[in-house]
């Protein structure tokens, strides 16, 4: 009997999904195919979505040439019906080892802010090349009912009639989806603190910002400061409504949160004045490092640093930073561990790049001489092959290793550190702590 293998994955104009009995699905990492090993993959979470990549045609693999083959137009018809890529938008907490193979055709337009992982349909099932990172529910759609969502936004504006941020987040919950506004709105886990309309970094994948020849954005940008009084108000809410809380600052539909330092220190000092409980988060660029003991010292718990790489010329490639450096980046991450604080890394991850072998032997060189507390490996949303050619990217694919593998290698080398998907609530910091002892 012959071997079942992942099947290749097409599209047709109209969003219909088909498999293709005797081609192999395949990966991509840069613009290099790869195919895919069975046991490495998983079933497709449900909460994830299939996407059609128009002006882009599937590449599968064909066993029985042994070669990647494009395919232009779907073999199962009479007719001549063109076909597109497909590709997978995974739920939070998996990470991506491959993205879906394709080639572009001329002048093909920019994809949407999204990640797109390689997809198959295997043993009557949709299957992904990625991996769970973080088994924590935090966004799973099973527990954000729309309609719960609703009925609380209604009852908050009662209990909020003049805030404007929760005005903000209730756009955000109903109209943009956010995981993280609606878990305010329900009361769970992480509530977001979104503060500033500006920013001192034009990331080539900013979600809320981007130039006219730029893509669309997912969730436009916040339009005005709150005050330290509004961010307390919701915050000291959320505090006390859950048992294991945690609230950020810095999140999609905003710029840095540093560019309003002043206003976060005045809202987490009124925040502490209530409650010592609960952990209060900053999800940041760390590009100021001239303010971070100000804000530990008002009561700041945690930082979540996002970067796309630890060598600067592709962290700069990405970023476009305005007025600081890398190396502000790392004083920053320094000046916070010297002041006690929980720092994690927000590590954007894109195959190809991040597990090459000398993006993932600096990384343990950065671990090295910087003490980090937790690796959040979270999937880059970007256009893939758009990335390679905009950070000038050059690698010898025999050398990537996997970015399972690249976890595995700090997990080996630096068992104290955590590893997942979401800001670690101050039980979840503890219950990691018992299992390294």
């Amino acid at each position: 009997m012959k071997k079942e293998f992942p099947k290749l994955l097409i599209a047709d104009k109209n969003g219909t999904v088909f498999d293709v009995p005797f081609l192999e699905a395949a990966g991509m990492k840069g613009n290099k195919f790869f195919r895919l090993e069975p046991e490495r993959m998983k079933k497709l979470h449900p909460d994830s979505e299939l996407f059609v990549l128009p002006e882009r045609r599937p590449v599968g693999f064909d066993a029985d040439f042994n070669r990647f083959v494009e395919i232009e137009e779907a073999p199962f018809t009479k007719k001549n019906v063109e076909c597109y890529a497909v590709a997978a938008f995974i739920s939070p907490g998996q990470t991506v080892m491959y993205n879906t193979a394709y080639s572009e055709k001329k002048g093909a337009n920019i994809l949407p802010l999204f990640s797109y992982a390689a997809v198959a349909f295997y043993k009557n099932e949709f299957y992904t090349a990625a991996f769970s990172i973080d088994r924590e529910k935090r966004q799973e759609l099973a527990g954000m009912d729309h309609k719960s969502v609703e009925r609380n936004v209604k009852s908050f504006r009662k209990i909020f009639p003049e805030n404007r941020l929760v005005r903000h987040l209730e756009r955000c919950a109903l109209t943009y989806g956010c995981p993280a506004a609606k878990n305010f709105f329900l009361k769970k886990y992480e509530a977001p603190l979104p503060t500033s309309p500006t920013c001192n970094a034009e990331c080539v994948g900013c979600i809320s910002k981007q130039n006219k020849k730029g893509c669309s954005v997912t969730q436009p940008r916040i339009e005005f400061v709150p005050t330290p009084e509004e961010i307390a108000e919701i915050a000291l809410f959320h505090i006390r409504a859950v048992k294991d809380p945690v609230v950020s600052f810095g999140q999609g539909c905003e710029g840095e949160p540093l560019m309003q330092a002043k206003v976060l220190v005045e809202a987490i000092r009124e925040i502490r004045r209530s409650t010592g409980k609960g952990m209060v988060n900053l999800n940041t660029n760390a590009s100021r490092p001239d303010v971070i003991s100000g804000l530990f010292d008002a009561g700041l718990d945690s930082i979540r640093v996002s970067m796309n790489s630890v060598r600067e010329k592709y962290y700069a490639a990405y970023y476009l930073p305005k007025g600081y450096r890398f190396n502000d980046v790392v004083r920053f991450i320094k000046r916070a561990k010297k002041k006690n604080g929980f720092v994690s890394i927000n590590y954007l991850t894109m195959p190809g790049f991040t597990d090459s072998r000398k993006e993932a032997d600096a990384l343990l060189s950065f671990l090295d001489r910087n003490s980090v507390d937790m690796i959040q490996w979270r999937n880059l949303n970007y256009d893939p092959l758009m990335y390679f050619k905009k950070l000038r990217i050059n690698v010898k694919y025999e050398d990537t290793i996997g970015i399972d593998n690249v976890i595995s290698m700090v997990k080996k080398e630096y068992p104290n550190i955590m590893h997942g998907y979401f800001n670690p609530s101050r039980g979840r910091i503890r219950r990691a702590k018992k299992r390294k002892i």
